[in-house]
């Protein structure tokens, strides 16, 4: 799934409609460069719990974990990461549990130790704003997605199709 973010209402927009789409719980990876918005949509999935405070990337602590509503998210930036195995020794293995909601930002740095996620998005600068590319990597993922597709309040972020593509009038 291809999605349009025109402005950062948009993206955090995203966030809430996928946190409330995860009902807290499941492994989203946030792939993109710097700048790209992964932790502008991590914020949106806190919202989605009730979270109104500041979220920061926790590039230095490698984890944030948030308790909301009975909600338990971990907010992961692996940018620092030296080595994947660096995970064990923050106790990793019990964050990533069945019951908590894990969101991860630069997952290529635990590659070989991160478990497969349900959903992978990667986030880019477009022309105007971001896109987001969601793609399902567990059958989980599947029916994830398939509830994003069918939010109305992601209409206005799916990308139009070409004139020429909708049969209109493509003479010069």
């Amino acid at each position: 799934m291809l999605l349009r973010l025109d402005d950062e209402a948009r993206q955090v927009s995203l966030g809430e409609c996928l946190g409330r789409t995860l009902e807290g719980r499941g492994l989203v990876y946030l792939e993109g460069e710097l700048g790209a918005g992964k932790t502008t949509l991590a914020r949106g999935v806190l919202r989605a719990y009730g979270h109104r405070g500041a979220v920061k990337s926790p590039t230095y602590t490698l984890v944030e974990p948030y308790e909301l509503d009975g909600v338990r998210v971990h907010h992961f930036d692996l940018y620092r990461l030296g080595d994947p195995e660096e995970l064990e020794f923050i106790g990793g293995r019990d964050l990533f549990d069945d019951e908590a909601l894990c969101l991860v930002e630069w997952p290529g740095r635990g590659e070989g130790w991160l478990p497969e996620p349900d959903l992978r998005i990667a986030l880019s600068l477009a022309e105007v704003g971001r896109e987001a590319r969601l793609e399902a990597c567990t059958a989980r993922g599947e029916q994830l997605l398939a509830r994003l597709a069918a939010m109305p309040e992601l209409a206005a972020c799916r990308p139009r199709e070409p004139e020429d593509a909708r049969g209109g009038d493509t003479a010069p």
